[in-house]
């Protein structure tokens, strides 16, 4: 059981490392965040992303649990949106005024936070199907 609540909280400060330095009043800051370290270098903005890390990591260990699996598999969709938004809006800057106004529309503050609250129930999932022995 200490197993578990020490991964879990490993898991939620790296989440909300990655939710602090994305930190911003409006999805344009965010993916003006994430655009400073995609344009120094690629492989710096996958390494700012240490759940996805986490989240092969906790696949590989369960042996393919599906909370496991849900969660690198919405990682991953969540890393190429990210990319796709930021070669959209910083190097093609093609916006219809839709995208405009969704990226300048405020954020809530606990809007970021809602990622912790999302994935950490399929980390625990995960971690407790180990405990079980299912997977």
């Amino acid at each position: 059981m200490e197993n578990i609540l020490i991964l879990l909280i490993i898991y939620v400060g790296l989440e909300l490392f990655e939710v602090q330095w994305q930190k911003a009043d409006n999805l344009i800051g965010v993916l003006g965040n994430l655009y400073r370290y995609y344009r120094k270098n690629i492989i710096l903005f996958f390494l700012m992303h240490p759940t996805f890390y986490f989240g092969i990591g906790l696949a590989m260990v369960t042996d393919l649990a599906f909370s496991a699996v849900a969660l690198l598999a919405i990682k991953t969709v969540d890393i190429a949106t990210k990319v796709l938004l930021i070669q959209q809006v910083f190097e093609k800057k093609e916006l219809t005024p839709e995208m405009s106004a969704m990226l300048l529309a405020p954020l809530h503050p606990v809007m970021l936070y809602l990622s912790v609250l999302v994935y950490t129930p399929l980390v625990y999932f995960a971690i407790a199907s180990l405990q079980i022995g299912y997977f």
